[in-house]
């Protein structure tokens, strides 16, 4: 047979992928002359890359070391693909509360040191998500993330405190005295960080005793900031009902 190299991509990163795609549509136990059959790749360049793959973890072999499985390393290029899945019950007490008041409403979920919009509100759309979820220090919501965490610096690009606004934070004493403040009170915010003129609580969703696996965000005007932060209380009691919905 004759080997008919990828034409989305070159090199060994394009077969990675065509590798993982063929376990990924086998199964468990998939054979290395399965994969060079069905990609027509040579025995050679097959088995170079399976041996890379298995060493990154990205595959695993069965336990009679015949085939090959789709590796836990797999596991985190899925997290980010997938969206958040958010139960309909769920869904149905956070549009009861965006009725009650007159701000911006959205759920994020906390998903490997990663910030993931899981509910956006419709009536007020996110002018800024891209900036929110690249830069997390920048976003209450963020902010809430990088608390749970304890170590800011692994869910930041390169470690960096990227500056958005002139009022974005980008010192790291300031950033951790924020972030022990934030774990102290519960709560995160942000005025005219993430984008001039505009403001943010972030509240956040856990179970008893359990890890914050998400935030309720609450975003309107910068000048308005102090009414926004009047419906904390009633934002706090949602997190409650939301928590055993969510996880």
């Amino acid at each position: 047979m004759t080997y008919r190299p990828s034409h989305s991509g070159s090199g060994s990163a394009s077969n990675s992928l065509r590798i993982l795609e063929v376990v990924a549509r086998y199964g468990t136990g998939t054979t290395a002359k399965e994969i060079t059959d069905s990609l027509r790749m040579p025995p050679a360049t097959a088995y170079r890359i399976l041996n890379a793959l298995v060493g990154d973890e990205y595959l695993v072999r069965t336990s009679d070391l015949r085939g090959f499985a789709l590796g836990h390393a797999i596991s985190g290029l899925v997290t980010a693909a997938t969206p958040p899945t958010v139960p309909t019950a769920a869904r149905t007490v956070i549009e009861e509360f965006r009725r009650g008041n007159r701000f911006a409403v959205h759920l994020f979920m906390f998903r490997s040191a990663s910030l993931r919009v899981a509910d956006e509100d419709p009536d007020y759309p996110l002018h800024s998500s891209f900036e929110m979820l690249r830069y997390p220090h920048t976003s209450a919501a963020g902010k809430l993330m990088l608390a749970e965490l304890g170590d800011a610096a692994s869910a930041l690009p390169g470690g960096q405190l990227v500056k958005l606004t002139e009022h974005t934070i980008t010192d790291s004493g300031r950033l951790e005295e924020q972030l022990a403040e934030i774990r102290r009170t519960g709560q995160a915010s942000e005025i005219n960080e993430l984008e001039a003129g505009s403001a943010s609580l972030a509240l956040p969703v856990r179970l008893p005793g359990g890890p914050v696996g998400a935030a309720l965000c609450l975003t309107g005007p910068a000048e308005r900031f102090t009414t926004i932060c009047e419906h904390a209380e009633a934002a706090r009691e949602l997190t409650t009902r939301l928590a055993p919905l969510l996880f």
